[in-house]
């Protein structure tokens, strides 16, 4: 077991898999896509532990709290280790994490997007810790996000050579 699995363990977090695309929706793309020591992640939203995608949904600042968002942001953050962790067969193969860029599904005059989008870096730096964990970052709103998800969040990793 590598040691981010063994870290994901003890916090008693669950990777979910792959999701399934919801009602007639098709995804002709890779969730990660590996090129050269980066592995290029495409946009996640909140996935429960069986795979499905996480309730509730809607926007930040109308239908869902704050904590509600940053709740959704940490669930991202796992859909999007999932998707590592398929790929690279191990999370340990990464040797840092450089850019994430999260887009929050906003009600209008909702303003705290770089609040909700901690929730997927606080969990990024408690496992992997500051060294590795440190990324640079955008948190932006928008209008609408696929199926009312309140959070997608794409990204990069570089990886061990």
């Amino acid at each position: 077991m590598s040691n981010i699995e063994e870290r994901l363990r003890t916090l008693g977090l669950v990777l979910p898999p792959q999701l399934q695309p919801p009602g007639g929706m098709v995804f002709p793309f890779q969730f990660v896509r590996v090129v050269g020591r980066r592995a290029l992640i495409s946009g996640h939203g909140p996935q429960n532990a069986d795979g499905s995608l996480a309730e509730p949904r809607g926007k930040v600042g109308r239908e869902l709290s704050l904590e509600q968002g940053y709740a959704a942001a940490r669930l991202t953050a796992l859909s999007i280790l999932g998707s590592l962790q398929r790929t690279l067969g191990s999370l340990d193969r990464i040797a840092a994490w450089t850019r994430v860029f999260g887009m929050v599904n906003s009600a209008p005059g909702f303003n705290r997007q770089p609040s909700v989008i901690n929730g997927f870096s606080d969990l990024i730096i408690e496992l992997f810790g500051p060294e590795i964990g440190a990324h640079s970052r955008s948190a932006v709103g928008m209008a609408e996000l696929p199926v009312d998800i309140p959070v997608e969040i794409e990204g990069e990793v570089e990886l061990v050579s």
